[in-house]
């Protein structure tokens, strides 16, 4: 029996112990199996929850639902098996990820009450919006506001660096060429690449691979993209 449960407390169930905090009894177990709760005392076989008990699921409450702890975080709080330092350096590093997250949200909040200064019933056609999207957006400056152009060049340039990576995996595949390819005996195999028609080692699991690497995978998707116009 645990050490949290004396044989003269009074426990409750799991359904009781869940009901406290307005959980589901899954969720307590899943917090058990995730390192946050002590598995419980049995009476009968059944769980059987204490006075420490309860609070310790308090205590994941806390720490998951209110703190918004990842569990391996929490566990570290809530599991009564680190010492203070570690628990108190846990909870300080989650406060730092939360002041973080929090200025991030606030930047958000105090941009969306900047756009409610446009008086445009449609936004798309305020006359601050082309600053904003040079201010804001990958987009960067354009030159006497033309997107279209700004457009174009964006995908010359987009073109330009996929025509310098398919040159790259060019003179890579004929280094590739110019050395033997090992054979594997045919039980072992799966077919050939797709790409390069090297052949493939067979998957010991799932559905076989069409493409002998990276590379070649990737040379397959730009060939699409150009196919269909993209």
């Amino acid at each position: 029996m645990s050490n949290d449960v004396m044989d003269n407390e009074p426990t409750v169930t799991i359904g009781q112990a869940a009901a406290l905090y307005g959980l589901a009894p899954s969720t307590v177990r899943w917090w058990e199996r995730q390192g946050l709760l002590n598995p419980p005392a049995r009476r009968g076989g059944r769980r059987a929850y204490g006075p420490l008990d309860l609070r310790r699921i308090g205590m994941a409450y806390l720490c998951c639902v209110v703190g918004k702890m990842p569990l391996e975080q929490a566990a570290v709080v809530t599991s009564g098996a680190h010492s203070h330092a570690d628990w108190q350096r846990t909870v300080g590093e989650q406060i730092e990820q939360l002041e973080e997250r929090a200025e991030q949200l606030r930047a958000a909040r105090d941009y969306l009450r900047h756009l409610l200064l446009c008086e445009d019933d449609d936004m798309a056609r305020c006359h601050l919006l082309v600053a904003e999207l040079a201010a804001r957006t990958p987009q960067g400056p354009v030159p006497d506001g033309d997107l279209v152009a700004a457009a174009r060049a964006a995908h010359r340039g987009g073109a330009s660096r996929d025509r310098e990576a398919r040159d790259r995996e060019a003179r890579d595949g004929e280094a590739r060429e110019e050395r033997p390819v090992a054979r594997l005996p045919r039980e072992e195999t799966s077919g050939a690449c797709a790409g390069c028609a090297a052949p493939m080692p067979r998957n010991s699991r799932g559905r076989p691979r069409r493409y002998c690497g990276r590379a070649c995978q990737q040379r397959a998707y730009r060939a699409r993209r150009a196919g269909d116009g993209r």
